[in-house]
């Protein structure tokens, strides 16, 4: 598929295909599109890490407990398909709505959560993901339980809110350490939906959340303890997004 042929869910057409190691901002251009983020599937964590967007997000989720060794040789790639290796940053990606591009023969794009439910070998080459930017109303969140500064969080939360007049459009919440997989979206951010973003509705939303988990014991924490403290990331994530609300 030619990258300068995309269209699709208000993304612009890219008149200069990007390079499979590229990070680069597409600019918006009239009413129908958003300015977007597009990252190569060859590019490194660094790159990413070093982007002109989401710099605050990006910098917790990928500087929290991967070195810049790893920074520098990990790719998108190899991410989205060993999300393992940086589930903090898959989380940041789900709760911003990212889409991939795979080199199939449908082509057009798909949202990246419905490909970490499949095998994204069987469909094509990943060619890039994109990330919408400079979104009304947008608002982000995190928030994460480690035993030190240093250490892979034992559990993480990643929220997104779209709000339009103060009421909740779009909310994403990504999680990770709660799931046998390493990182999913809370279905129970769903309930802010059409709502107005209030204290009481966020401790709903995360006690939804410790029911939905199914997470597993290791070294680093019970499944008890993993689920009791699902609730509170996902309420501090939240909080911090409500802070932003007018």
């Amino acid at each position: 598929m030619p990258l300068d042929e995309f269209r699709e869910e208000g993304f612009l057409v890219m008149k200069k295909p990007i390079g499979n190691n590229e990070v680069r901002i597409l600019e918006k251009a009239g009413e129908e599109a958003e300015s977007s983020l597009i990252i190569g599937a060859r590019a490194s964590l660094q790159a990413i890490y070093d982007a002109p967007a989401y710099q605050d997000l990006f910098h917790r989720t990928l500087g929290q407990s991967i070195c810049w060794d790893e920074r520098t040789t990990v790719t998108v790639d190899q991410v989205v398909h060993s999300p393992s290796l940086a589930p903090q940053w898959i989380a940041a990606l789900l709760a911003l709505g990212a889409r991939v591009v795979i080199s199939d023969e449908e082509g057009g794009s798909s949202i990246l959560s419905e490909h970490l439910q499949h095998n994204i070998a069987e469909r094509g080459k990943l060619v890039t993901l994109r990330l919408p930017i400079e979104m009304p109303g947008r608002l982000l969140g995190e928030a994460h339980l480690a035993r030190t500064p240093g250490d892979e969080p034992i559990v993480a939360a990643i929220a997104a809110v779209d709000l339009v007049d103060n009421r909740v459009r779009q909310a994403r919440l990504g999680l990770t350490g709660v799931w046998k997989e390493p990182v999913g979206l809370a279905q129970a951010a769903r309930s802010l939906e059409g709502e107005l973003l209030t204290k009481e509705l966020i401790q709903q939303v995360s006690e939804e959340v410790k029911l939905e988990v199914n997470p597993v014991s290791d070294f680093r924490g019970s499944a008890d303890y993993r689920r009791e403290m699902s609730a509170v990331v996902a309420r501090r994530a939240l909080e911090t997004c409500m802070k932003g609300v007018d």
